[in-house]
């Protein structure tokens, strides 16, 4: 993401259509009904570019710190703290397994098949501890009755796991409410993908 020092220049977003930290980023914006220039890029084309702010989490937390309305963190330090637990877990235990790099190697080293089991056993292992984390502070969303980080993050993780991967949330407690119609998910977090997909002529509902 880039912006700049003048306060009147729109932000920018520099997205490929499938990616989560994207996903998650687009979000933020809409959370804080923050405008915003979409570019697109196509990672599988090595379309990367080198914007200011280049990772998810520190895009988040730019923006939480200089956009401080519609808060994306709990007053509470503990409630707080489990935000960034779970946001981590997402972004450093479950991500990196299932980035593109990793299922390339994969395919060349082990074989054409195993990509899914791969991401199914190591994508449910994350969703296992999330699922212990978060028992005891889940409310209508991730950490009670507000969306915050930790919802930005799981948001998108569930969406690529439910639609892409094929694993079956209701076995999973608290992170099974993600796909209760009564959760406003499909409004506020999917909303802002189905933008995206639009352009890409994928739109496929929940």
């Amino acid at each position: 993401m880039t912006g700049s020092v003048e306060e009147s220049k729109k932000l920018q977003l520099y997205s490929y259509w499938r990616s989560s930290c994207a996903f998650r980023v687009r979000i933020a914006l809409n959370l804080k009904g923050l405008e915003y220039e979409y570019k697109a890029v196509n990672l599988l084309k090595g379309e990367q570019t080198d914007p200011v702010i280049a990772d998810s989490f520190a895009i988040i937390m730019y923006l939480e710190e200089k956009y401080p309305q519609r808060a994306l963190l709990p007053q509470d330090l503990q409630k707080r703290a489990i935000n960034y637990q779970a946001a981590n877990i997402v972004a450093a235990n479950i991500q990196p397994l299932q980035n593109l790099a990793v299922l390339n190697y994969i395919q060349e080293k082990v074989g054409p098949n195993e990509t899914t089991p791969w991401l199914q056993t190591h994508i449910r292992k994350g969703f296992e501890a999330l699922e212990k984390l978060l028992k005891d502070y889940a409310g209508k969303y991730a950490t009670g009755d507000e969306i915050y980080v930790a919802d930005l993050f799981l948001a998108p993780q569930i969406y690529a796991a439910v639609k892409r991967i094929e694993i079956d949330m209701y076995t999973l407690g608290c992170l099974c409410l993600y796909r209760h119609p009564s959760v406003c998910m499909r409004v506020i977090f999917v909303s802002t993908h189905f933008l995206v997909l639009k352009e890409h002529g994928t739109i496929k509902n929940l």
